[in-house]
């Protein structure tokens, strides 16, 4: 298991990450969403053992990450922007990791570079942005840590070679009892691979969860009704968005569905209609409700 607690970060006394709390359970996929800016590669580096915080502790199986290479050696960060050396190959990239991990299979090497067609002789800096980032995907698989690091996972990948790396992830979560956590502005992506989650805002992890139960808890209902109504009649709700025109009502309420039913039904309704929300969704109505509006220009 994978444990945060009390951290903190700043920069030249500017607060990055204040007094930060998780556990991520061994063997699941954690999606880090949060807003740009908002600290979730500074975090990253932190549980990778490449940043020092200021306050408190990241720990992988009751170990201390920081400055421990035993527990660094299980550990693996693919960064949102790759380090390589000037002019290194693929295939030089491969050697200098497997230094590190000495596991590094060829075997699953040599398949994933071919699923993308990557030349290993060609200088990475000669790449575009989406191959640099398929070739240390390649390299990520053929390491197959126990914790893989991911910032960005998705950039640069078309549609037919995320659903291959997804895929490519589960497997080795199957098994190896891998550990995955994947920051991504993409939200549509992370919600059918991740498991759990969590939302970083002013400084820390402010919702947490897992995915399919957030998504239970979480009802998005439209109402129309014979006279107009006003924001007081469902201020009994937990509601993390609403929206009025004249009778029509369009809801996203926190809570058990068939008890937010049975109270709407109070109103004498003459349509009620509860819709599906996805991960993204969820994120967006969270921040709204915590001030970060969505405004038309």
């Amino acid at each position: 298991m994978l444990k945060i607690r009390s951290l903190t970060k700043k920069f030249r006394d500017k607060a990055v990450l204040m007094d930060v709390n998780l556990d991520i359970q061994s063997g699941s996929v954690f999606g880090l969403i949060g807003p740009n800016g908002s600290g979730k590669s500074t975090l990253l580096k932190i549980m990778a053992g490449i940043m020092k915080p200021d306050l408190g502790c990241v720990c992988i199986d009751d170990e201390k990450v920081f400055d421990n290479p035993g527990v660094k050696r299980d550990i693996l960060l693919i960064s949102d922007d790759p380090f390589y050396f000037f002019n290194a190959t693929l295939r030089d990239m491969k050697e200098f990791y497997r230094v590190w991990y000495p596991d590094l299979s060829d075997e699953i090497y040599e398949k994933y570079r071919a699923i993308f067609k990557l030349d290993e002789n060609k200088p990475l800096k000669n790449f575009s942005k989406g191959m640099k980032r398929q070739s240390f995907i390649v390299l990520a698989l053929a390491i197959s840590p126990k914790y893989l690091f991911l910032d960005e996972a998705f950039d640069g990948l078309d549609p037919v070679m995320r659903l291959t790396f997804k895929r490519a992830i589960s497997r080795m979560i199957e098994e190896k009892e891998m550990t995955v956590i994947i920051s991504s502005h993409n939200l549509r992506e992370l919600e059918d691979i991740c498991d759990t989650f969590g939302i970083l805002e002013d400084y820390n992890i402010r919702t947490a969860g897992y995915v399919d139960e957030t998504k239970e808890n979480i009802h998005k209902i439209q109402l129309a009704f014979q006279e107009e109504k006003s924001e007081d009649d469902f201020k009994a709700l937990d509601l993390l968005s609403m929206h009025i025109q004249s009778r029509v009502v369009n809801l996203v309420v926190k809570g058990d569905i068939e008890k937010i039913k049975n109270y709407l039904n109070t109103m004498n309704p003459l349509m009620m209609e509860v819709l599906n929300v996805n991960l993204e969704e969820v994120f967006i109505y969270e921040m709204e409700k915590k001030g970060y509006g969505v405004y038309d220009e």
